[in-house]
């Protein structure tokens, strides 16, 4: 995706604008409300900054902001990605705690058995969720 250089709003412009801190931006990154291809890394004088495309960033911000209140930035960005994702989740219970994952944001999952060999699980619990 190419975008024009003047049409470019700074990520530093854009943090300054709406109020917003850089670990919000990140987390809406994470999360899927931001896309990827969004983050332009370019070269300054300064260094490298990241840009954004201006209009598309700001209606976005804008459309995360005035939701974030009333819904859960999960449900926001399921939405806006188009598509039904799966709420099916991984729930690990350890001695340290509970920690559950929502299986659409596992890249892997790989056991240990007591001899320090590892497998590669994933397609077994992906599989398991679809109910084959």
């Amino acid at each position: 995706m190419q975008f024009e250089e003047e049409n470019l709003i700074s990520k530093k412009a854009l943090l300054e604008k709406y109020s917003i801190s850089y670990g919000a931006l990140y987390r809406w990154k994470r999360k899927g409300l931001i896309p990827e291809e969004w983050f332009i890394k370019r070269s300054t004088t300064t260094g490298q900054e990241t840009f954004f495309p201006r209009d598309l960033i700001t209606e976005r911000v804008e459309l995360i902001i005035a939701n974030k209140e009333e819904v859960l930035l999960d449900d926001l960005a399921e939405k806006l990605s188009g598509e039904e994702q799966s709420r099916a989740k991984i729930v690990l219970d350890t001695v340290f705690g509970e920690k559950a994952f929502f299986a659409k944001d596992l890249k892997t999952i790989k056991i240990a058995d007591e001899k320090g060999e590892i497998r590669d699980i994933t397609d077994i619990i992906k599989s398991y969720l679809k109910g084959e």
